[in-house]
């Protein structure tokens, strides 16, 4: 589904369905969901229409119905420039070990 494509309100049908949908999967009743979010039964309907609800609120909800991995989409992504890259790369190359005191005795040889 494009959700670019849709408004605000019908983005919050959208939650409102699915928070329905998985509470009726679930087996709960409006009521008993409510009393295990914290939240009031009425609250609880507003949502479920897709009316506005405080954030909280849905936090709340998605908790106890064990939905909260839908938040994955809001991780900020650890990323690294790759002039950051290149000089980590270049921190961890490995270094050539010479021995003084060979290099001092046997000079290369010159064709």
């Amino acid at each position: 589904m494009d959700y670019n494509s849709l408004s605000d309100l019908q983005i919050l049908q959208q939650i409102g369905d699915f928070v329905k949908a998985e509470r009726i999967a679930q087996n709960k009743s409006q009521d008993q969901l409510s009393k295990e979010s914290g939240i009031s039964r009425s609250t609880l309907s507003l949502l479920e229409r897709g009316e506005k609800v405080n954030l909280i609120t849905l936090i709340q909800v998605l908790r106890v119905l064990d939905q909260l991995q839908w938040l994955e989409a809001f991780e900020k992504k650890k990323t690294i420039s790759p002039m950051a890259y290149i000089k980590l790369q270049k921190k961890h190359e490995r270094q050539r070990v010479r021995n003084s005191d060979m290099a001092a005795d046997n000079p290369p040889s010159e064709w």
